[in-house]
């Protein structure tokens, strides 16, 4: 019985890894390189650490960064907070980060860290981010689902592919690391 418990608990390192992720994600948001849009590198973050800590540490770490904004504080995109943040037209990438932590969180822990693993699945993730994200932003705003693609998906696939394809290296060499 004790056995089982133990297995379910999360251990000291786990929350560490948690919050130091968590951490990493609010940095990641805050680091905007400026494009012919604004590119952040909280996907890349996400990318990053579920592809190192699998599924549950790594969608804990993204809810603790999503529940950190939500009580106030400027781990958002831009120094943002609050629910605001959340309910409004672009929240759905957030909550969307949520998707994207699970799918490359559930193929790390079951398909292992091959390169090409890590990318199919970033990329699927991401995807998945993108769909719910515009879906969200299409319902915000009242507007085209292919108008809501060019304002919201298509100006950051190539940086995003770029975040996935350095994500992915990163987990390749750094993996043997991590517990």
């Amino acid at each position: 019985m004790s056995e089982t418990i133990n297995k379910t608990k999360l251990k000291t390192i786990d929350l560490v890894y948690i919050g130091l992720s968590a951490a990493l994600i609010a940095v990641c948001a805050w680091i905007a390189i400026p494009l012919t849009v604004s590119v952040t590198l909280q996907t890349f973050a996400i990318c990053l650490i579920c592809g190192l800590l699998g599924w549950k540490r790594g969608v804990l770490a993204v809810i603790v960064y999503i529940l950190l904004g939500m009580v106030g504080l400027p781990v958002f995109t831009g120094f943002k907070s609050g629910i605001a943040a959340i309910t409004g037209p672009t929240g759905g990438y957030i909550v969307g980060f949520i998707l994207t932590a699970l799918i490359i969180g559930i193929a790390a822990d079951k398909l292992g860290h091959k390169l090409w693993v890590n990318i199919l699945f970033m990329t699927i993730g991401i995807l998945v981010c993108y769909l719910f994200g515009t879906i969200w932003f299409m319902i915000a705003y009242k507007v085209t689902f292919l108008s809501a693609l060019a304002s919201c998906v298509i100006p950051f696939l190539l940086p995003d592919a770029v975040k996935i394809i350095l994500a992915a290296l990163l987990v390749n060499r750094l993996k043997r690391f991590i517990k």
